[in-house]
């Protein structure tokens, strides 16, 4: 019979020997996995499944608990000291400009120069009609007192006599107002000379040569900004004046003012508040408030947009960490410790404002915890780590025996 079953129902013969030869490949293969698995040739003792892992060396900061100044960094706008403008007083054609534009000026200068000619020949005129009005006024007064003597003798009546002291009183006052119409045509004479009004930086010409000016609404000729020193106005709302430990605004309340420039470096030169408004906005509630700042050399213009860092009272009590070590989530603020067994131990935080390059913690942590302030991206919760302080070197890792 070719083939035959047997009473167990497996089959005998020809095609019993493909399938033992496959079940030997099969058995051999796995016996040389097995082999090479435990050789010397693999690392499980440092990088296998059932190895221990290795303690990855991280820096950690003791941190110790300490007092910080109150801090709040607000925008604001520098504005000048006083911002002129300079304006056409008389209508003339303007001749001539006398200074270069965006230059520094001093007070007095002359900046332009209005035609002379009309008024000089109105104060030639003014001269001219009060010299005739005290001309008039003399002749009164002395017909007055040729009438007085007259007036007792009875020459004349107390009507005549009387009339002439009018006379004499109404021309007296024309003297008066001729005068006054000479000082106002010298005045006007003066005016042809624009001069600047206060010392500071000279802004452009808004009116060329030739132009005819005069007094209204297109009088502007040029404006002036002083400098130096600079104002920088901002505004602080409720909730940040309490932040900053002030109770009641006041410009002694704030202790220090700096300027951020927009480079983000600090000015070098230190400010004070020098007007804090009455009143809370009721529209923003927010606190009108303006500092200000020396500017020899015109570094800070006006309008120039810049922040003001101004510091309150201390906060007490609080923890300084690397602004690195600290993690933000959805879920919160956290940081790495390191614990006594030398594992990975996150902690809840809170954080505060920023100091320098550090974050503020004002709550979760305690004076000695150790916070670990690298290689976070490698760390897991309870793995182990070898930490050392950020002076001392890392720990050598141990290196796995051949």
């Amino acid at each position: 019979m070719p083939n035959a079953q047997s009473a167990s129902g497996a089959t005998t013969g020809p095609h019993l020997k493909p399938r033992v030869r496959v079940l030997a490949g099969t058995l051999v293969a796995a016996a040389c996995a097995t082999l090479a698995a435990c050789s010397g040739d693999s690392k499980p003792a440092a990088q296998g499944p059932g190895g221990p892992p290795q303690a990855l060396p991280v820096t950690v900061l003791a941190v110790q608990a300490s007092a910080v100044p109150l801090t709040l960094e607000q925008p604001a706008q520098a504005e000048g000291q006083r911002e002129v403008e300079v304006r056409a007083r008389v209508s003339g054609i303007l001749e001539k400009r006398l200074y270069d534009e965006g230059q520094v000026v001093k007070a007095g200068q002359q900046l332009f120069r209005i035609e002379r000619a009309p008024f000089e020949i109105a104060l030639a005129q003014a001269r001219a009609q009060l010299a005739e009005i005290q001309a008039r006024a003399e002749q009164s007064a002395r017909e007055a007192a040729r009438l007085d003597g007259l007036v007792a003798e009875r020459a004349i009546s107390q009507r005549e006599f009387d009339d002439a002291k009018s006379t004499a009183a109404v021309a007296k006052a024309n003297v008066s107002a001729a005068e006054a119409a000479v000082r106002q045509a010298e005045l006007n004479l003066s005016y042809t000379r624009v001069e600047a009004p206060v010392a500071g930086l000279s802004g452009r010409a808004q009116r060329s040569e030739g132009t005819l000016v005069g007094p209204g609404a297109d009088s502007l000729l040029t404006s002036i900004v002083q400098i130096d020193p600079i104002w920088v106005r901002f505004s602080v709302s409720e909730g940040d004046l309490a932040r900053l430990g002030i109770a009641r605004p006041s410009p002694g309340a704030v202790r220090k003012v700096e300027l951020m420039l927009p480079d983000g470096s600090v000015y070098a030169k230190p400010g004070r508040i020098n007007f804090t408004a009455n009143r809370i906005d009721a529209q923003l509630g927010t606190l009108e408030m303006r500092a200000e700042f020396a500017n020899p050399q015109g570094d800070i213009l006006p309008g120039q947009f810049v922040r003001v860092r101004l510091t309150g009272g201390m906060q007490k009590d609080v923890f300084l960490v690397p602004q690195a070590a600290v993690m933000q989530s959805d879920r919160g603020t956290a940081v790495m410790l390191a614990n006594d067994k030398n594992e990975v131990a996150p902690q809840p935080v809170t954080a505060g404002q920023w100091v320098g390059k550090n974050w503020v913690i004002t709550g979760g942590l305690k004076a000695g915890d150790r916070v670990i302030v690298d290689n976070l991206m490698k760390l897991r919760p309870g793995a182990p780590v070898a930490p050392h302080a950020p002076d001392q070197p890392p720990a050598q890792s141990p290196q796995p025996k051949s």
